[in-house]
């Protein structure tokens, strides 16, 4: 079964840091390409970044590029987004999921959620 458990969502200030991780099992992670999404309140599933099954390519949204950073642990099964320059307008429940913006995501976490407030 696959499973997609994250840690790390939390309540932080503007300006602060935040760092997701994921942690897969019952798939090849080291096969397979993982996003992060998330869901403001209020409006749709949106993706923030991408990375590509060896790691080497990553991909972001503009709204994150230059304080977010997507990387993955194949030895350890376990992907991370690291949130430096936090906003308030990143508020959302985060989901981790494998797959692709262009190419569908076949499984969602449970979602964590970031709150961003003063």
């Amino acid at each position: 079964e696959v499973q997609l458990v994250e840690s790390g969502g939390g309540l932080v200030q503007p300006g602060g840091s935040l760092r997701l991780s994921c942690a897969a099992s019952g798939f090849t992670f080291s096969s397979t390409d993982m996003t992060w999404v998330r869901q403001a309140p209020g409006k749709g599933l949106d993706w923030v970044a991408n990375i590509n099954r060896g790691g080497a390519g990553t991909v972001y949204q503009d709204s994150v590029k230059g304080r977010f950073t997507i990387s993955r642990d194949n030895a350890r099964n376990t992907l991370y987004l690291q949130m430096n320059s936090l906003k308030l307008e990143d508020t959302a429940v985060y989901y981790c999921a494998t797959g692709s913006p262009w190419g569908g995501y076949t499984k969602l976490s449970p979602g964590t959620q970031v709150t961003v407030s003063s």
